[in-house]
């Protein structure tokens, strides 16, 4: 009777192992699809100023060739053509305008 007691209690432990593992999953998984969710939605701070920078470069290039079709117009104007003045005039506002919103560079 004793050995009969100690199978079933064998037995019972092995089938409860599946159970707990199972519960455990169960219980686990909320958490796990909520924090594969954050990780989703947010930005890392090395992300956030990648895309900060790309910004920076492009507004810089932007700039530059607002600058080389200042001179051009510019050259135009001192040869005397007044559509290139009023070109020249427009082109150098809006690099005023751009210019403020590209940070400046550190001093070393």
């Amino acid at each position: 009777m004793r050995g009969l007691t100690l199978s079933l209690l064998a037995i019972s432990a092995l089938g409860l192992t599946g159970c707990v593992s199972a519960v455990t999953s169960v219980v686990k998984a909320p958490f796990q699809v909520v924090g594969k969710a954050a990780d989703v939605l947010t930005t890392s701070q090395s992300e956030a100023d990648e895309k900060r920078g790309r910004a920076v470069r492009k507004r810089e290039e932007e700039l530059g060739k607002l600058d080389r079709r200042y001179d051009k117009e510019l050259k135009e104007c001192r040869d005397g053509g007044r559509r290139a003045c009023e070109q020249a005039s427009e082109t150098y506002a809006e690099m005023q305008v751009l210019s403020r919103s590209i940070p400046a560079e550190p001093e070393s």
